[in-house]
């Protein structure tokens, strides 16, 4: 299974760290979040790596270049403009595979988590996997509902989506090119039931703003000492 790690977003809320370096080469415990990812992908089994890259982007090829560092096989998909996470999907799609119902994990570049990645679905029951989690503190209200291993919009709970997921090709088609969010096909493909999911309920946080980065920062101090 192929690998996406989404790392072209602007890193608005995590300025002035971000003003001359892309948010995923933002350090925390020493090295930068988006080698956190390849480090745990890489030792669960993953190989083949795509990485979509906006802002200052050229500083991530860079610095991970081949991903040979971390016994991974990464390519690149370059976004002029961030595409969001759809668009970014669609541009990389002849790098994710060619059949329309091969599935791949989708990892969101800011996160910090424990989650075993080797226990992702090799094969899906409808178009997409989402792995959900517990409302973080800093978060109002969940985004969908889970039940019975099935996501819906509305529930009595809502969790929170945790920015992975695995997905099909199939859920893009017909999607033209360009700038476009997520979320809407996601809802689309749960009114036709064709959404699975599963509640983590293992270490996981947005590392949106300066004050994450930093509580994250002393959590994993405390897990040393």
């Amino acid at each position: 299974m192929k690998v996406m790690i989404l790392a072209a977003g602007l890193g608005k809320r995590l300025r002035p760290l971000t003003l001359h370096r892309p948010k995923p080469l933002v350090e925390v415990d020493g090295k930068p979040l988006i080698v956190h990812h390849l480090e745990r992908l890489s030792q669960a089994g993953f190989r083949d790596i795509v990485i979509n890259h906006s802002w200052l982007g050229e500083q991530i090829v860079q610095r991970l270049g081949n991903g040979s560092e971390w016994g991974v096989d990464i390519a690149y998909s370059h976004e002029p403009e961030p595409l969001e996470t759809a668009g970014g999907i669609i541009q990389a799609l002849p790098l994710l595979g060619d059949h329309r119902d091969d599935p791949f994990l989708i990892v969101n570049g800011d996160i910090f988590t424990d989650y075993p990645f080797e226990r992702v679905p090799e094969r899906l029951v409808g178009l997409a996997h989402l792995i959900m989690v517990d409302n973080p503190g800093f978060k109002e209200t969940g985004d969908f509902a889970l039940r019975q291993g099935k996501v819906q919009e509305q529930g009595d709970t809502l969790l929170t989506y945790s920015g992975m997921s695995v997905l099909t090709a199939e859920l893009f088609s017909d999607c033209p090119a360009g700038v476009q969010a997520l979320a809407p096909l996601l809802t689309q493909a749960m009114v036709r039931g064709a959404v699975t999911g599963e509640h983590y309920q293992g270490f996981w946080t947005d590392v949106g703003t300066v004050e994450r980065l930093n509580e994250l920062e002393q959590y994993l101090g405390g897990c040393r000492s």
